[in-house]
């Protein structure tokens, strides 16, 4: 498979012109990759108008993902989120219909968030009782009971999958039910670009989702901040006509092209070997949780590259595990009272998978160290006293937590990872939200001036 944006900046590296151009640095090395950092000087296209080698590369990873089309973002997830709630509100008559509405699970990144706001969504929230900060699992029952309550057809209907701990949705029910409904489904696939290169394909496109985003970096070889948006076959005409407006609308006017030269140079890869190493890591990956099983460590989750480690299971916390790993020279991904997350992909030696199993040993179970499940439910739902919008935009000041109470939300106060709001822009701080935000850890939140 070509890589022409690589090709290209490769030549245009080596061949001698004067840089009279930006970036500052022309090309001399301070880090060592500068001589590849460019911008979009004649022949190197331009990303939110291709006609060249990004609009070649693009339709390679089209074909490789099978899509309408895939394009390219060199911001991350967060840009194609806002550029997927752009989209679903293209075709909504705020004169006739107000605002748009939209129905999301409720572990939905940040981004999601002040996508809303910007683009002045309300959020109905799909509220199961069994999810927690991370996870929130919707059955399509749930989400059709959901969407027949409403008054009037969402614009879309918008899941996380997989999510921070390894839940993974059931996309293609979901996508039943959405399609029955004529209502769009969005899925935040950030964790899962991988998924399409299993045997059979678990990708949400696959499986039936409208559009999706997917964090390259994450889980391929990819520079951070390399991402994909995703509009599928059976997408409505103005996804694909209008992904490249909306995607410029929120993105920079300078993308790197060091990204860009990492998601064209992955293309390569992707169409080769990888499959055959995916699969021979998620076997390995297998082979250490069942390990650990037999070692008395319980996991959750079933995403197949994402081994979480349940610590309230077996009497401790995920932060204690994570600093038992460190110790031992191995880094998780995110650990919280609960959990310990570890991600792996091709990229992980043989000694990664053994350091997991050496460091953690036998599990000890410690009753008295238990952190109880139901400090961290989210029920009930907390109350909503102003639009996303109106909090979002309002004056704010920071006070400390137990100041908070009975105060709206201004902008969420998160951490990242994973990146996803305890409470939300316009909700209320209650006693509950409290007790929540003070086992997070949170000190201090932003609130709406009184």
């Amino acid at each position: 498979m070509d890589t022409p944006i690589c090709d290209f900046v490769s030549r245009y590296s080596k061949s001698g012109v004067s840089r009279l151009h930006m970036p500052g640095h022309k090309g001399k090395a301070l880090l060592g990759c500068e001589p590849l950092d460019i911008t979009e000087v004649a022949g190197a296209d331009e990303l939110y108008a291709p006609q060249g080698i990004i609009a070649q590369s693009e339709q390679s990873a089209t074909r490789l993902f099978g899509t309408a089309h895939t394009f390219y973002s060199t911001e991350g997830s967060s840009h194609c989120i806002r550029a997927l709630l752009r989209l679903a509100t293209e075709q909504w008559n705020t004169a006739k219909d107000g605002p748009p509405l939209i129905l999301a699970a409720r572990n939905a990144h940040k981004a999601f968030i002040t996508a809303a706001a910007l683009l002045d969504l309300d959020i109905a929230w799909l509220w199961p009782r069994q999810q927690n900060l991370c996870s929130c699992p919707v059955s399509a029952q749930q989400l059709k009971q959901a969407l027949s309550a409403q008054t009037c057809r969402p614009c879309a209907v918008y899941v996380t999958s997989p999510d921070y701990l390894g839940g993974v949705q059931d996309i293609a029910a979901l996508a039943g039910v959405c399609h029955a409904f004529e209502v769009p489904l969005l899925v935040d696939n950030a964790h899962g670009a991988y998924l399409h290169f299993l045997q059979p394909h678990r990708h949400p496109i696959d499986l039936g989702a409208t559009a999706c985003c997917d964090s390259a970096h994450k889980t391929l070889p990819v520079l951070t901040g390399g991402a994909y948006l995703h509009i599928s076959m059976g997408a409505p005409r103005s996804y694909a006509a209008n992904a490249r407006q909306a995607l410029a609308l929120f993105g920079s006017t300078s993308p790197s092209y060091l990204i860009l030269q990492s998601l064209d140079a992955a293309n390569q890869y992707l169409a080769g070997e990888y499959p055959a190493q995916l699969a021979q890591c998620t076997q390995q990956v297998a082979l250490l949780a069942g390990q650990l099983a037999q070692n008395g460590w319980v996991m959750a989750g079933q995403e197949p590259l994402k081994l979480t480690l349940d610590a309230a299971a077996v009497g401790t916390t995920g932060d204690a595990i994570a600093q038992r790993l460190r110790s031992a020279a191995v880094e998780c991904e995110y650990a919280d009272p609960h959990f310990a997350v570890l991600m792996f992909a091709p990229g992980n030696a043989p000694r990664d998978f053994q350091r997991v199993v050496d460091a953690l040993g036998q599990a000890a179970y410690n009753a008295g160290q238990r952190v109880q499940p139901h400090e961290t439910d989210l029920q009930p739902m907390p109350v909503q006293a102003m639009r996303v919008r109106d909090a979002m935009l309002a004056p704010h000041e920071n006070v400390g937590l137990e100041q908070a109470l009975g105060r709206v939300c201004g902008s969420p106060m998160v951490s990242c990872p994973p990146a996803i709001p305890i409470v939300s822009s316009g909700e209320v701080f209650g006693e509950h939200e409290i007790a929540l935000c003070r086992f997070y850890g949170v000190q201090k939140v932003d609130v709406v001036v009184k």
